[in-house]
Protein backbone atom coordinates (compact mmCIF):
# COMPACT_ATOMS: atom_id res chain seq x y z
CA UNK A 1 0.00 0.00 0.00
CA UNK A 2 1.38 3.63 -1.04
CA UNK A 3 1.95 6.34 1.39
CA UNK A 4 0.01 9.68 0.28
CA UNK A 5 2.45 10.97 2.44
CA UNK A 6 5.34 9.95 0.30
CA UNK A 7 3.64 10.57 -2.84
CA UNK A 8 2.99 14.24 -1.50
CA UNK A 9 6.43 14.84 -1.01
CA UNK A 10 7.46 13.70 -4.11
CA UNK A 11 5.75 16.54 -6.09
CA UNK A 12 8.16 18.91 -7.70
CA UNK A 13 8.25 22.14 -10.42
CA UNK A 14 10.90 21.08 -13.06
CA UNK A 15 13.61 19.08 -13.11
CA UNK A 16 15.76 18.60 -9.97
CA UNK A 17 19.36 17.51 -9.55
CA UNK A 18 18.92 14.31 -7.07
CA UNK A 19 21.78 12.91 -4.38
CA UNK A 20 20.94 9.96 -3.38
CA UNK A 21 21.40 9.90 0.54
CA UNK A 22 20.66 6.07 1.54
CA UNK A 23 17.26 5.13 0.26
CA UNK A 24 16.41 8.60 0.11
CA UNK A 25 16.67 11.39 -2.54
CA UNK A 26 17.05 15.19 -2.08
CA UNK A 27 16.84 17.93 -4.40
CA UNK A 28 21.10 18.72 -4.71
CA UNK A 29 20.42 22.19 -6.17
CA UNK A 30 18.49 23.02 -3.33
CA UNK A 31 21.33 21.97 -0.83
CA UNK A 32 23.83 23.98 -2.65
CA UNK A 33 21.82 27.17 -2.75
CA UNK A 34 20.82 27.23 1.00
CA UNK A 35 24.41 26.56 1.89
CA UNK A 36 25.78 29.58 0.20
CA UNK A 37 22.62 31.59 1.45
CA UNK A 38 23.67 30.47 4.95
CA UNK A 39 27.49 31.21 4.19
CA UNK A 40 26.65 34.75 2.86
CA UNK A 41 24.45 35.56 6.44
CA UNK A 42 27.35 33.88 8.42
CA UNK A 43 29.89 36.18 6.80
CA UNK A 44 27.17 39.63 7.48
CA UNK A 45 27.54 38.47 10.87
CA UNK A 46 30.88 37.84 11.09
CA UNK A 47 31.73 41.15 9.48
CA UNK A 48 29.06 42.79 11.88
CA UNK A 49 30.30 41.52 15.17
CA UNK A 50 33.87 40.83 15.24
CA UNK A 51 34.90 43.94 16.91
CA UNK A 52 32.24 45.63 18.89
CA UNK A 53 32.30 49.18 19.63
CA UNK A 54 29.85 50.75 21.95
CA UNK A 55 29.70 53.35 18.68
CA UNK A 56 29.01 51.47 16.13
CA UNK A 57 29.88 52.19 11.97
CA UNK A 58 29.74 49.96 9.23
CA UNK A 59 28.79 46.55 9.22
CA UNK A 60 27.70 46.71 12.87
CA UNK A 61 25.55 49.61 11.90
CA UNK A 62 23.67 46.98 9.55
CA UNK A 63 23.73 44.19 12.31
CA UNK A 64 22.51 46.07 14.73
CA UNK A 65 19.59 47.54 13.09
CA UNK A 66 18.22 44.27 11.96
CA UNK A 67 18.71 43.10 15.38
CA UNK A 68 16.31 46.05 16.88
CA UNK A 69 13.92 44.88 13.80
CA UNK A 70 13.40 41.60 14.33
CA UNK A 71 13.26 42.66 18.64
CA UNK A 72 10.97 44.68 17.74
CA UNK A 73 8.76 42.40 15.27
CA UNK A 74 8.84 39.42 18.08
CA UNK A 75 7.68 41.91 20.63
CA UNK A 76 4.76 43.00 18.68
CA UNK A 77 3.72 39.91 17.60
CA UNK A 78 4.53 37.30 20.50
CA UNK A 79 4.00 39.56 23.53
CA UNK A 80 5.82 41.35 25.93
CA UNK A 81 6.26 39.03 28.30
CA UNK A 82 7.42 35.69 25.96
CA UNK A 83 8.70 37.35 23.11
CA UNK A 84 12.64 37.59 23.87
CA UNK A 85 13.05 33.62 23.54
CA UNK A 86 11.63 33.51 20.66
CA UNK A 87 14.12 36.57 18.88
CA UNK A 88 16.55 33.78 17.77
CA UNK A 89 14.02 31.60 15.67
CA UNK A 90 12.05 34.58 14.21
CA UNK A 91 15.19 36.35 12.87
CA UNK A 92 16.76 33.53 11.81
CA UNK A 93 13.53 32.64 9.57
CA UNK A 94 13.36 36.18 8.49
CA UNK A 95 17.01 36.36 7.61
CA UNK A 96 16.95 32.89 5.71
CA UNK A 97 14.13 33.98 3.43
CA UNK A 98 14.89 37.37 3.13
CA UNK A 99 18.57 36.14 1.69
CA UNK A 100 17.23 33.74 -0.18
CA UNK A 101 14.08 34.92 -2.03
CA UNK A 102 17.12 38.42 -3.27
CA UNK A 103 19.90 35.42 -4.14
CA UNK A 104 17.23 34.57 -6.50
CA UNK A 105 17.03 38.18 -7.33
CA UNK A 106 20.44 39.14 -7.76
CA UNK A 107 22.89 36.04 -8.34
CA UNK A 108 23.37 34.49 -11.73
CA UNK A 109 22.07 31.20 -10.56
CA UNK A 110 21.14 30.07 -13.91
CA UNK A 111 25.02 30.53 -15.41
CA UNK A 112 26.17 27.73 -13.58
CA UNK A 113 25.51 24.60 -15.08
CA UNK A 114 24.97 21.58 -12.87
CA UNK A 115 24.37 17.97 -14.42
CA UNK A 116 20.21 18.04 -14.32
CA UNK A 117 17.84 20.91 -13.58
CA UNK A 118 19.15 24.34 -12.48
CA UNK A 119 20.22 26.12 -9.91
CA UNK A 120 17.46 28.54 -7.94
CA UNK A 121 16.52 30.35 -5.13
CA UNK A 122 16.17 27.50 -1.93
CA UNK A 123 12.47 29.13 -1.73
CA UNK A 124 12.15 28.49 -5.09
CA UNK A 125 11.75 24.92 -4.24
CA UNK A 126 8.06 23.73 -2.67
CA UNK A 127 10.26 21.27 -0.09
CA UNK A 128 11.99 24.19 1.62
CA UNK A 129 8.88 26.37 2.11
CA UNK A 130 7.08 23.38 3.23
CA UNK A 131 9.92 22.81 5.94
CA UNK A 132 9.87 26.16 6.86
CA UNK A 133 6.29 26.08 7.74
CA UNK A 134 6.13 22.76 9.54
CA UNK A 135 9.14 24.06 11.53
CA UNK A 136 6.57 27.11 12.51
CA UNK A 137 3.63 24.76 13.15
CA UNK A 138 6.10 22.57 15.55
CA UNK A 139 6.85 25.72 17.65
CA UNK A 140 3.85 27.60 18.27
CA UNK A 141 2.29 23.96 19.18
CA UNK A 142 5.81 23.47 21.56
CA UNK A 143 5.09 27.64 22.95
CA UNK A 144 1.60 26.10 23.80
CA UNK A 145 2.43 23.39 25.28
CA UNK A 146 5.86 24.80 26.95
CA UNK A 147 3.28 27.66 28.92
CA UNK A 148 0.05 25.72 28.92
CA UNK A 149 0.66 22.28 29.74
CA UNK A 150 -2.25 20.04 28.26
CA UNK A 151 -4.12 22.73 29.24
CA UNK A 152 -3.54 24.53 25.58
CA UNK A 153 -5.50 22.25 24.06
CA UNK A 154 -8.86 24.03 25.50
CA UNK A 155 -8.28 26.51 22.73
CA UNK A 156 -9.69 24.22 20.58
CA UNK A 157 -13.21 24.08 22.62
CA UNK A 158 -13.24 27.20 22.95
CA UNK A 159 -15.53 29.62 22.94
CA UNK A 160 -17.98 26.38 22.10
CA UNK A 161 -17.11 22.61 21.31
CA UNK A 162 -19.30 22.88 18.17
CA UNK A 163 -15.92 24.83 16.75
CA UNK A 164 -13.40 21.95 17.47
CA UNK A 165 -13.54 20.66 14.03
CA UNK A 166 -12.95 24.32 12.57
CA UNK A 167 -10.20 24.72 14.97
CA UNK A 168 -8.32 21.51 14.63
CA UNK A 169 -8.27 22.56 10.46
CA UNK A 170 -6.97 26.20 10.73
CA UNK A 171 -3.91 24.24 12.37
CA UNK A 172 -3.71 22.56 9.23
CA UNK A 173 -4.32 25.36 6.65
CA UNK A 174 -1.45 27.75 8.60
CA UNK A 175 1.41 25.73 7.46
CA UNK A 176 0.14 25.03 3.57
CA UNK A 177 -0.83 28.95 3.57
CA UNK A 178 2.32 29.74 4.94
CA UNK A 179 3.89 27.71 2.43
CA UNK A 180 1.97 27.90 -0.63
CA UNK A 181 2.17 31.89 -0.21
CA UNK A 182 6.03 32.08 -0.28
CA UNK A 183 6.86 29.53 -2.82
CA UNK A 184 3.92 30.90 -5.34
CA UNK A 185 5.18 34.20 -4.75
CA UNK A 186 8.97 33.73 -5.52
CA UNK A 187 8.33 30.91 -8.36
CA UNK A 188 6.41 33.35 -10.49
CA UNK A 189 8.65 36.40 -10.05
CA UNK A 190 11.56 34.08 -11.55
CA UNK A 191 9.48 32.94 -14.05
CA UNK A 192 8.39 36.33 -15.25
CA UNK A 193 11.79 38.09 -15.12
CA UNK A 194 13.32 34.90 -16.61
CA UNK A 195 10.64 34.60 -19.65
CA UNK A 196 10.92 38.79 -20.42
CA UNK A 197 14.41 38.79 -20.30
CA UNK A 198 14.56 35.87 -23.04
CA UNK A 199 11.75 38.25 -24.88
CA UNK A 200 12.70 41.45 -24.88
CA UNK A 201 16.36 43.22 -23.92
CA UNK A 202 17.81 43.59 -20.93
CA UNK A 203 16.53 47.50 -19.71
CA UNK A 204 12.65 46.05 -20.17
CA UNK A 205 13.15 43.67 -17.27
CA UNK A 206 14.93 46.16 -14.36
CA UNK A 207 11.87 47.90 -13.46
CA UNK A 208 10.31 44.47 -12.82
CA UNK A 209 13.44 42.95 -11.16
CA UNK A 210 13.50 46.33 -8.50
CA UNK A 211 9.72 45.42 -7.91
CA UNK A 212 11.09 41.91 -7.46
CA UNK A 213 13.47 42.89 -4.62
CA UNK A 214 10.37 44.65 -3.06
CA UNK A 215 8.39 42.78 -3.16
CA UNK A 216 11.04 39.21 -2.11
CA UNK A 217 11.28 41.62 0.86
CA UNK A 218 7.56 41.52 2.09
CA UNK A 219 7.64 38.33 1.68
CA UNK A 220 10.21 37.46 3.94
CA UNK A 221 8.32 39.88 6.36
CA UNK A 222 5.02 38.43 5.93
CA UNK A 223 6.06 34.91 6.65
CA UNK A 224 8.38 35.56 9.92
CA UNK A 225 5.13 37.99 11.02
CA UNK A 226 2.62 35.46 10.75
CA UNK A 227 5.03 33.28 12.37
CA UNK A 228 5.63 35.43 14.95
CA UNK A 229 1.59 35.94 14.97
CA UNK A 230 0.76 32.10 15.98
CA UNK A 231 3.26 31.91 18.43
CA UNK A 232 1.30 34.86 20.18
CA UNK A 233 -1.64 33.06 19.42
CA UNK A 234 -0.54 29.95 20.91
CA UNK A 235 1.17 31.53 23.98
CA UNK A 236 -1.67 34.12 24.65
CA UNK A 237 -3.79 33.93 28.10
CA UNK A 238 -7.37 33.87 27.32
CA UNK A 239 -9.83 34.97 30.37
Amino acid sequence: MINPLLEIAEVSVGQHYYWKLGEFEVHGQVLITSWVVLGIIFTLSMLGNRDLKPTPGGFQNLTELVTEFIRDLAKTQVGEHDYLSWVPYLGTLFLFIFVSNWSGALLPWHVIEIPNGELAAPTNDINTTVALALLTSISYFYAGLQKKGLGYFKRYVSPAAFLLPINVLEDFTKPLSLSFRLFGNILADELVVGVLVSLVPLVIPIPLMLLGLFTSAIQALVFATLAGAYIGEAVEEHH
